[in-house]
C-alpha cells in the first residue's frame, strides 16, 4: 500500500504512467520481469538466496548482459528494549512491530525459534497476536557462528564474550561473509577504529541505533553476501542505471583546420 501511494504521488507529480509501473505479487511476477528479454538492468532487495536466483536467471539470458544492484541479507544486532515493543496493525501508530511479509516468512522464523530454543539459550519470549505476527525472542549463542545466515524478523542472537576475546568475536563475524551493517557501542576510540578497520561492511554505526540511514546523508548498502553495491543514494547510484557514449568526430575530413582548433601553429 506504500508503494501504491508513493507511485500515484509520483505520477500526480508529473511522471508519466507509461514510464513508471508497479506490479505488485509474489515471487512469480518478479521472476517474469527478470527472465522477460526487454528488462535491461535488475535492483532487487531481499534475500541473498533470491538474488542468487535472479543472478543465475540474467546470467543465462541471450543478448546484453543485465546488470544487477542488489542489497541482500544481514547478520546485525543491537539490544532493544523487547519487553516493551508494541505488536499489531502497522497502520496504527502505535505498533512498533508490524506482520512478517507472508505465511511462509512466519513458518521460517517459527522453525529457527524452536531449533534455537534447543540449540541456544532462551533469555526472552514475547507474546504475539494471531496472523502473521512473530514475538519477539532473545535468544543468547555460545559462538556467534552458530548464526550462518539472515533471521529477517524480531529475534535478537546475544553472544557475550570476555574483553580479550574481542578479535575472536571479529573473527566470527568476518567469516560468516556477510557485510551490510555493524554497531559498536564503546567509548574507547582506539577500539573503534580497529573493529571497523578489522571489519568490511557497507555501513557501522557507533553508539547510534542501526536502522534509520538518511539516502544522501547516509548512503545505504552492502558487501560480499550483503549486496552488489553501489549504495542506495550515494554518489556513484545513478551512475550504474546509465550507459556511456563517446561520440569522436574527424573535423578535418569536413574541411575544418584541427591546428586551429587546437591553437597550435
Amino acid at each position: 500500500m506504500i508503494a501504491a501511494e508513493a507511485v500515484r504521488l509520483l505520477h500526480a507529480a508529473g511522471v508519466p504512467s507509461s514510464v513508471l509501473h508497479l506490479l505488485p505479487g509474489e515471487g512469480s511476477v518478479g521472476a517474469a520481469l527478470t527472465e522477460h528479454p526487454d528488462i535491461a538492468g535488475v535492483v532487487f532487495t531481499g534475500s541473498t538466496e533470491v538474488a542468487r536466483s535472479i543472478n543465475r536467471v540474467l546470467a543465462a539470458k541471450d543478448g546484453p548482459i543485465v546488470p544487477l544492484i542488489a542489497e541482500t541479507g544481514g547478520i546485525n544486532a543491537m539490544m532493544g528494549a523487547a519487553r516493551e515493543l508494541a505488536i499489531g496493525d502497522p497502520s496504527d501508530p502505535a505498533s512498533q512491530i508490524g506482520p512478517v511479509i507472508d505465511a511462509q516468512a512466519k513458518q521460517r522464523l517459527d522453525a529457527h525459534i524452536a531449533r534455537m530454543k534447543k540449540e541456544a539459550r532462551l533469555r526472552f519470549a514475547g507474546s504475539a497476536p494471531n496472523g502473521n505476527y512473530v514475538a519477539p525472542h532473545i535468544f543468547e549463542l555460545s559462538d556467534a557462528t552458530q548464526l550462518s545466515e539472515e533471521v529477517f524478523g524480531p529475534v535478537l542472537h546475544v553472544v557475550r564474550y570476555a574483553a580479550d576475546r574481542l578479535d575472536h568475536v571479529l573473527q566470527s563475524i568476518e567469516r560468516s561473509g556477510y557485510g551490510l551493517t555493524l554497531g559498536i557501542h564503546s567509548r574507547i576510540d582506539d577500539t573503534i577504529a580497529a573493529v571497523i578497520d578489522r571489519l568490511s561492511v557497507g555501513n557501522v554505526y557507533v553508539n547510534r541505533s542501526m536502522i534509520g540511514a538518511v539516502v544522501g546523508v547516509q548512503p545505504f548498502g552492502g558487501q560480499g553476501l550483503s549486496g552488489t553495491g553501489p549504495k542506495a543514494g550515494g554518489p556513484h547510484y545513478l551512475t550504474r542505471f546509465a550507459t556511456e557514449q563517446t561520440v569522436t568526430v574527424n573535423t578535418a575530413a569536413a574541411g575544418g583546420n584541427a591546428a586551429l582548433i587546437s591553437d597550435s601553429e
